[in-house]
């Protein structure tokens, strides 16, 4: 593809006016996670906007209407590419933002236009579409192990029910703590559910759509839809930030019409069964724990208030809150796919979550995200800080 191509084929109108509308205040610089890391200027989300203004200027603005198109420096292609892969996704700049500029979404399809240019991905990134068209999963994990090595003996899976559970491949392969909490929690409810076989529950597209990838997510959306269709689903669970943001925010137009099901997230759910009595917490808990806000749930799709009822719930706990949390809380480090390639980023930015929790006298710090509890669980290796992580379904499980 020729650099004098238009560079706003995968923008929205409301994206190209969110690109006018930045006045580079520097507002965001103190809500990026990869500022607060790295302090790098030519990484920052108003350097990364004005880059790309400077594209389009290049290639769809006035002069280039009149007199044609102007090449663009291939060494300043490649440094944009690495500082928009460089980013987490997190959505804190935006929520930062006095011009109110939804990054969490322009900040993808910047992504997919670089990938559209052959640009980008970065690495490893690259090889995400090739280990889901084999094995289902970004990890390229052997199938027959997504459930396998974590799926408790005593629980019951039906073979059609109202409610079905999506683990996930974070969780299934990274995380098996946490996705091992959930069908036990699920299972003291007591309301039947159920599970695609793992060769049916393939990846929910979302590490495709955040590296701009997007040319398997149709078919994957409509592969998984109609599977669990199939089994009479009502309602589709899921304890994953990143797969429940997709799924309520992509999964419709991928999928050309309303979806067939409702997606809640698990905490909704098991909130909804502590209020009802369904669910009974048979234990205390005398600690201090400290609960962080995964960014795609807390600002990704506004789940913030019921993961704290259910700890609330716990006798003798005593919640602390981090200084950034509910929509402001600090990126983990985990997320954009960005840790497959800037690994030491991922780690010092975990390093500041277990830094915070530890000064706060935590006794615990409660995850709710795969992404999270692998990345946290790894940057506290060799730290001289430690703390233990929980999953907050974990947690539960371990009480009732």
């Amino acid at each position: 593809m020729k650099d004098k191509d238009t560079f706003i084929s995968c923008l929205s109108q409301k994206q190209l006016l969110e690109l006018d509308a930045c006045t580079q205040c520097g507002e965001c610089l103190k809500r990026c996670p990869v500022q607060d890391v790295t302090g790098d200027p030519s990484v920052s989300p108003p350097e990364k906007i004005r880059m790309f203004r400077e594209f389009i200027k290049a290639t769809d603005g006035l002069k280039s209407t009149l007199f044609g198109p102007s090449e663009i420096d291939r060494k300043l292609l490649e440094d944009f590419t690495k500082a928009v892969f460089e980013c987490t996704t997190c959505g804190g700049c935006g929520r930062a933002c006095p011009a109110g500029i939804f990054t969490e979404r322009l900040w993808p399809m910047l992504r997919k236009e670089m990938v559209r240019r052959g640009l980008g991905p970065i690495g490893p990134q690259a090889n995400t579409p090739g280990a889901i068209e084999r094995t289902g999963n970004p990890y390229e994990k052997p199938t027959a192990e997504r459930y396998s090595p974590w799926f408790p003996a005593e629980v019951r899976v039906a073979e059609k029910a109202d409610i079905a559970y999506y683990a996930g491949c974070t969780g299934a392969y990274l995380a098996q703590p946490m996705v091992r909490g959930d069908v036990r929690v699920l299972s003291a409810i007591g309301e039947q559910f159920t599970m695609l076989p793992p060769e049916e529950e393939v990846c929910c597209g979302f590490p495709l759509f955040i590296t701009g990838q997007h040319d398997m997510l149709k078919n994957l959306v409509n592969r998984l839809v109609k599977a669990y269709v199939d089994r009479g689903v009502k309602m589709l669970l899921c304890s994953c930030p990143c797969c429940v943001n997709i799924m309520v925010k992509d999964w419709p137009s991928l999928y050309g019409k309303p979806l067939p099901f409702k997606i809640r997230h698990l905490s909704q759910y098991v909130e909804d069964a502590l209020k009802k009595g369904k669910l009974h917490i048979k234990k205390g808990l005398k600690e201090r724990i400290i609960y962080h806000d995964p960014c795609y749930l807390s600002r990704g799709v506004g789940i913030i208030a019921e993961p704290r009822f259910i700890l609330s719930q716990i006798p003798g706990i005593q919640l602390l809150e981090f200084e950034r949390h509910g929509l402001d809380s600090r990126c983990c480090g985990a997320g954009g796919a960005a840790r497959k390639v800037f690994h030491e980023n991922a780690v010092a930015m975990g390093r500041l979550t277990i830094d915070e929790a530890v000064a706060r006298k935590a006794d615990k710090l409660i995850l709710s995200c795969p992404a999270c509890y692998e990345k946290v669980n790894e940057a506290m290796q060799g730290h001289d800080k430690q703390i233990k992580i929980v999953d907050i379904m974990e947690l539960l499980s371990e009480l009732i």
